[in-house]
């Protein structure tokens, strides 16, 4: 385990996070770390018995222009990890620089991992491209999530300056399962049918190893009618809108919201119907999401 100074330039943050996770007699343990600049991880938690829960820090808390924030995970054969954030991830005000978030997970074979940060809140005026890539290994498992916040629906601010590059890659023994790129600019993509519907919150969650009877087991979720937009603008808790699907044996699940907590609680749940399924495992919620 290994660090390197803390790195800056002009001011702004090049902070990377390298990872190395391994099963040593039965229970997953960090094998490998090093970080440079504010990204580090707390000491695992073992909740569960053999996986480890792992809490992802950036002790600044946000992010600015000219930011980059890297991080680089591999989980090794018959390593089982869950990885979260105890709070949100915020991207403030740019005044033209451009905040990178790079993450990039390698799963080995029969390798676990299941991937819930908290959301990314993007302010008005937010330069952002940010890049998710899930490398899996023939047997490899991968459950997890990714959540975007536009704009601070809370105080009904908008997202109306600014950029939103959001990619997601997911891919097994070099083979693209899944390639999206969701682009936002001020004034475009936010409404209309092809873009977010005026719903300022959109995530998406991943399972791999699925097949129909576990993409059946999802839909039958209660609430899955889904939130519609203009049925109930006073409800900012309104149950999101969602769908379901699956490619080969990857269930992606789409969601639109006008809040972040519907989502958080819609993922839960899937993750609680599917962690069973697919893992093998009852839902063990990582004890920083009570707080």
């Amino acid at each position: 385990m290994s660090g390197a100074p803390a790195a800056a330039e002009n001011g702004r943050w090049q902070a990377r996070l390298e990872l190395g996770l391994a099963d040593r007699a039965g229970r997953t343990v960090v094998a490998h770390q090093r970080h440079q600049g504010p990204l580090t991880v707390q000491r695992p938690f073992y909740p569960e018995g053999a996986p480890c829960h792992l809490y992802l820090l950036h002790p600044p808390g946000g992010v600015v222009g000219g930011d980059r924030l890297e991080v680089r995970v591999r989980v090794e054969a018959g390593a089982h990890a869950l990885i979260t954030t105890p709070g949100a991830a915020k991207f403030y005000r740019s005044a033209g620089p451009r905040a990178d978030q790079v993450q990039h997970l390698e799963l080995a074979a029969d390798g676990v991992l299941e991937w819930f940060p908290q959301e990314n809140i993007l302010f008005p005026g937010a330069q952002l491209c940010s890049s998710m890539a899930v490398d899996l290994a023939p047997g490899a498992r991968f459950l997890g999530a990714e959540v975007h916040c536009l704009g601070r629906p809370a105080i009904s601010e908008r997202f109306a300056q600014g950029r939103a590059d959001l990619r997601l890659r997911v891919s097994r023994a070099g083979v693209p399962l899944l390639l999206e790129r969701l682009l936002v600019t001020a004034g475009q993509g936010l409404d209309g049918p092809t873009g977010l519907r005026g719903l300022p919150v959109t995530g998406t969650l991943l399972a791999s190893g699925a097949d129909a009877a576990d993409l059946a087991a999802v839909r039958a979720h209660p609430g899955g009618a889904g939130y519609r937009p203009g049925a109930d603008q006073t409800r900012p808790a309104a149950t999101p809108l969602w769908a379901a699907t699956l490619l080969g044996d990857l269930l992606i699940v789409r969601t639109l919201a006008p809040a972040t907590e519907p989502i958080q609680r819609l993922f839960i749940a899937l993750w609680g119907i599917l962690r069973p399924r697919l893992l093998g495992r009852p839902a063990c919620p990582p004890r920083i999401w009570a707080t």
